[in-house]
């Protein structure tokens, strides 16, 4: 290809020439829906081993009583209740006993007459003239040892005590279950109980699945450099087949518009439904649109959706099936596959549509938003003295965690640009309740804490973490939205650790040290065998060294800041929320050096120049420092198992000098 070629390629890329006729997420759902039938795709019979999860086709009728027969609900004896009348411990009833004894599945031969009674098993069946049973317990046989035997009873029976009469559960010819009914073990335990070995359910839809793109590695495969595991694939099967559909993996292709073809092709004739994921946006790698584009029945009927995230979504039905492109980006994925396709799997595989459960909250920080459309944001609910908070989950479309970190999302209507903290919000729950943490932790990251946090859940305490940076976990405290606050912030005038951040009300729990440091390549000759203030003082002045920063407010801002005494550094403004993705960073080469933990530095096989050590401790609200679960992580601290792996990772434990 020549260069004019390549040059003509570069320029029809950047123009991005596909053009999305964006609408509003109502109009799309329409514009979808009106080309569907919105039903099940047909039943099927299924024994019942087969049956869990499945969904009824049609009303069941009991053909038989349950019970068939009236049958004891004790072990005791069956009497006529006016035998027993006036019985007690002082002055029992004498009856004589018949010559059987009554156990399930035996029919009764002897007919009770007055005067008499017959032994009988809990699920025996009730003999002709009795209309009572009566406890073993509450009588005791006469010792006689020759002649009838007789049984002195203690306690009065009414007519009807301890027996379960015919069809009292169930009658012939009643509904015991009705079409729609998503079959559990309960409502299998009653179709068993009516005789009923197979049963109609409707059929699974067949849900066709691809991911596509180069870039895409089926997991267990290696990693190169650039490529991302296809959790896409995995994520939307699962929620194909926790929604009532049989899922069809397809597995993965590459951004190649023949193949492309085959396999939507392939997935169309075969199944209910085909789910794309990647390849739909303006971008020039768009081929699974130009593929979906050559229907015409109608085909494509939405490429663009007023959304964040997920305005790339493409809609399509061709023969009356519906076919989605859902965009690469993991959150972006699943929840346009919420909003958009799991209404559409619920209907085809007969269930009704989902109820939507909303709460009330209140937003802790502000929250901005693009204007022109309608921007959802994920967010987990913490409770507080006053209600519940909803904050914000700080992950970006590519994220994978954000749905699973979420308890539900708030919507920012299209013409506003923020709400600010403090504004009631109303958050529609991702599931349907929402379980407060035994142990809520706000703050600052750190893989000795997942450590210690994991031990507690194994221990039965529930966890809910919210990694948001020292200040901002020193901020929760404050309003009473935490249990713990992770923190490790460094006062710049006094060098001193956290406690000069307290306020009235708290209380420092130490936590543990860590050792502060400069990363960078090893065989770097700027930095290798190097003091690590004088190494950052030479980066500060070398154009071509790179840095990667910390985000304002993280405690290891704050330390970079003191040393670097006012430098910025080439690289200086970007800004990294983790220490992990400091090394990454590093490690990949997008920059030289960072700030970062040393125990992340030997994760990553990085340099590492002491810097200084700091304290990694924990700020408990004075109102919660007698809460069972934080005096069970405080505890957990002390103990030597606890240092043991702690020190083993290269941590100080609080024992330790620090």
């Amino acid at each position: 290809m020549s260069e004019n070629d390549l040059r003509g390629k570069l320029r029809a890329a950047a123009r991005q020439e596909q053009f999305l006729e964006v609408v509003g997420r109502d109009e799309a759902a329409a514009r979808f829906h009106r080309h569907l039938t919105l039903a099940s795709v047909g039943s099927e019979t299924v024994g019942l081993a087969a049956a869990l999860n499945r969904v009824l086709a049609h009303d069941v009728m009991a053909g038989v009583d349950v019970p068939g027969f009236d049958r004891s609900g004790v072990d005791g004896f069956a009497v006529r209740a006016a035998d027993t009348v006036g019985a007690s411990e002082e002055r029992p009833r004498v009856l004589t006993l018949n010559d059987e004894t009554l156990t399930p599945g035996r029919a009764p031969v002897m007919t009770v007459e007055p005067g008499t009674a017959t032994l009988i098993a809990t699920g025996g069946m009730v003999p002709r003239g009795a209309d009572a049973v009566v406890m073993v317990e509450h009588t005791d046989v006469i010792d006689e040892p020759e002649g009838a035997v007789r049984v002195e009873f203690h306690r009065a029976a009414s007519a009807g005590q301890f027996i379960a009469y015919a069809a009292s559960d169930i009658a012939r010819g009643e509904t015991v279950l009705r079409a729609g009914q998503v079959l559990t073990s309960r409502e299998i335990g009653v179709l068993a109980a009516v005789g009923i070995a197979e049963v109609e359910v409707r059929r699974r839809p067949r849900v066709a699945i691809l991911s596509t793109g180069d870039e895409i590695v089926a997991p267990g495969e290696a990693l190169p450099a650039g490529k991302v595991y296809d959790s896409n694939g995995a994520i939307v099967a699962a929620a194909v087949a926790e929604l009532g559909g049989e899922p069809v993996p397809l597995g993965i292709r590459p951004d190649d518009e023949a193949a492309l073809r085959d396999a939507v092709d392939q997935g169309m004739a075969a199944c209910d439904m085909m789910i794309l994921s990647g390849g739909t946006s303006k971008g020039a790698g768009d081929l699974c649109y130009r593929v979906i584009s050559r229907f015409d029945d109608p085909g494509i009927v939405v490429h663009g959706v007023a959304l964040k995230p997920g305005k790339p979504l493409c809609l399509a039905v061709t023969g009356g099936k519906p076919l989605v492109v859902l965009p690469g980006f993991p959150t972006s994925a699943i929840f346009t596959f919420h909003e958009f396709v799991a209404p559409v799997i619920r209907a085809l595989a007969g269930l009704p549509p989902e109820r939507k459960e909303t709460i009330p909250a209140v937003l802790p920080i502000r929250l901005t938003s693009e204007r022109g459309r309608t921007e959802y944001s994920m967010v987990s609910l913490v409770r507080t003295d006053d209600g519940l908070a909803a904050y914000p989950l700080a992950k970006g479309s590519g994220a994978v965690t954000a749905f699973s970190h979420a308890d539900g999302f708030v919507a920012i209507p299209q013409h506003e640009e923020a709400v600010e903290a403090g504004t009631p919000v109303s958050v529609q729950l991702i599931g349907r309740n929402v379980e407060p943490a035994d142990l809520v932790v706000i703050g600052s990251h750190c893989v000795g804490l997942d450590h210690l946090l994991g031990r507690l859940q194994r221990r039965g305490v529930t966890v809910k973490v919210l990694n948001v940076g020292s200040m901002g976990g020193l901020t929760a405290a404050r309003r009473g939205e935490c249990d713990l606050a992770a923190v490790h912030l460094m006062d710049p005038a006094t060098g001193h650790y956290n406690e000069p951040f307290l306020t009235e009300g708290m209380t420092l729990v130490p936590g543990y040290g860590r050792l502060q440091g400069v990363l960078f390549r090893p065989g770097d000759t700027r930095f290798e065998g190097r003091d690590a203030a004088e190494a950052m003082t030479a980066a500060a002045l070398d154009r071509d060294c790179l840095m990667i920063n910390r985000n304002p407010g993280s405690g290891t801002r704050i330390l970079t800041d003191r040393v670097l005494t006012g430098a910025r550094p080439t690289g200086y403004q970007a800004q990294a929320k983790s220490h992990n993705a400091i090394a990454v960073a590093v490690a990949q080469g997008r920059a030289d050096w960072g700030v970062a933990i040393s125990t992340v530095a030997a994760d990553y096989q990085l340099g590492f120049l002491p810097l200084q050590p700091e304290h990694y401790d924990f700020v408990v609200p004075a109102s919660r420092l007698d809460r069972l679960a934080v005096r069970a992580f405080i505890d957990l601290l002390a103990e030597p198992e606890t240092a043991r792996w702690l020190e083993a990772r290269g941590f100080k434990p609080a024992s330790s000098p620090r």
